[in-house]
């Protein structure tokens, strides 16, 4: 079995464990990207990744914030802001039948005067949105969304 193959056995069978990194500006703009690769292709989404197995939490928060956006920083300078369950139709393989499960422990990280960004390969490109901006956007996934569905509730 193949790399490919093994991790589509995993997202198959079991749920996965992510962190989002929800990341507002001085303006209170929040930093989204326009995935390019399932699940969510397409959409804006707010930065994150999985969590690597044996990887302690707070490694994983460095890497994924150095991955998604290029920036160093700690996990203790963002807020827990709670475990959400993101689930989709589709898979990171596009195979037919095969959804996947995030289980994510969503972090809110206030950077009032950015550093510059710079994207990854998941993204198309990465920009800021105001509140209302993202939460009307069609094409802001609702997984993103709901950070925020509660500011407005």
């Amino acid at each position: 079995m193949n790399s490919k193959e093994r991790q589509l056995e995993i997202v198959r069978g079991t749920p996965l464990v992510s962190i989002d990194l929800v990341i507002e500006d001085g303006a209170r703009r929040v930093l989204v990207g326009k995935r390019v690769n399932e699940p969510a292709r397409g959409c804006w989404f707010v930065p994150g990744g999985r969590v690597l197995k044996d990887e302690r939490l707070d490694h994983a928060f460095s890497r994924i914030l150095l991955r998604e956006v290029g920036w160093t920083g700690t996990r203790d300078k963002a807020e827990f802001i709670g475990v959400y369950e993101h689930f989709y139709p589709a898979n990171f393989a596009g195979s037919p039948g095969v959804t996947t499960h995030y289980v994510a422990l969503a972090y809110r990280l206030i950077v009032p005067d950015p550093p510059p960004i710079r994207a990854d390969d998941q993204h198309e490109h990465l920009e800021w949105m105001s509140i209302p901006q993202l939460l009307a956007d069609p094409g802001v996934h609702e997984n993103t969304k709901v950070y925020y569905r509660q500011d407005v509730e």
